[in-house]
């Protein structure tokens, strides 16, 4: 179970790994639905071996042991980031100003 501390802090651009029971996947924050509510989910976009993929986790559930938040971006002006899609990893970082 994800800390509610941890939990208030995770905005879309935050690039994270996220420890579940099947390993670790780290990448960044597309997108946070549905709130505080109990069928929230975040969508983390990554890459594993050289092929780029989305997961979409659960908030409360019991598979995630713990979430590592590595980097905040300076600034987002949209609350889904889905448009990073299309992009290159250094227009990425021009976008959010990693």
């Amino acid at each position: 179970m994800i800390d509610a501390e941890i939990l208030e802090k995770l905005k879309p651009g935050m690039r994270v790994r996220v420890h579940d029971k099947n390993g670790q996947f780290e990448g960044i924050i597309l997108a946070r639905k549905h709130g505080k509510e109990a069928g929230g989910t975040f969508t983390v976009r990554g890459e594993v071996a050289s092929v780029k993929m989305e997961k979409v986790y659960p908030v409360y559930t019991p598979t995630i042991k713990k979430i590592d938040i590595l980097k905040e971006p300076k600034r987002v002006r949209r609350s889904k980031l889905y448009f990073l899609r299309d992009l290159s990893v250094k227009k990425i970082k021009q976008k959010l100003g990693v």
